[in-house]
C-alpha cells in the first residue's frame, strides 16, 4: 500500500499577485497490516487530526516500509525545497 503526497505552494508579494508554484512529491510505502491492528489503530483516534489520516512521526511509523522523496513533506511542509525556492526568487535577504 502506498501513499504519495504532493505540496504545491504559491505566493503573493509586493502588493501584486505573484504566482510561483512547485510540487515536491512523496511516496511512502507500508508494510501490510491485519484487521486487527487497523481496529486497534482506528480506536486509538492518532489518526483524526491528520491528512491521510496518520502520523509517520507517532505510533503509524511502526507499518512505514520506506520513503522516497522528502520526509519534512509528510510530516507537513518541505522546508528544504521551501526554502530553495525562496532564496531562488530573490525573497530571503541575502
Amino acid at each position: 500500500m502506498n501513499h504519495i503526497i504532493l505540496a504545491s505552494t504559491m505566493q503573493r508579494r509586493d502588493g501584486a499577485v505573484k504566482t510561483h508554484t512547485f510540487t515536491e512529491k512523496t511516496d511512502v510505502t507500508f508494510y501490510p497490516m491485519e484487521n486487527s491492528e487497523i481496529l486497534s489503530y482506528i480506536q486509538g483516534k492518532d489518526y483524526v487530526d491528520k491528512a491521510g489520516a496518520y502520523g509517520i512521526q507517532g505510533e503509524f511509523a511502526v507499518y512505514v516500509k520506506k520513503i522516497d522523496g522528502d520526509y519534512n513533506n509528510v510530516v507537513g511542509l518541505p522546508l528544504g525545497r521551501l526554502y530553495q525556492e525562496l532564496k531562488g526568487m530573490g525573497v530571503l535577504p541575502e
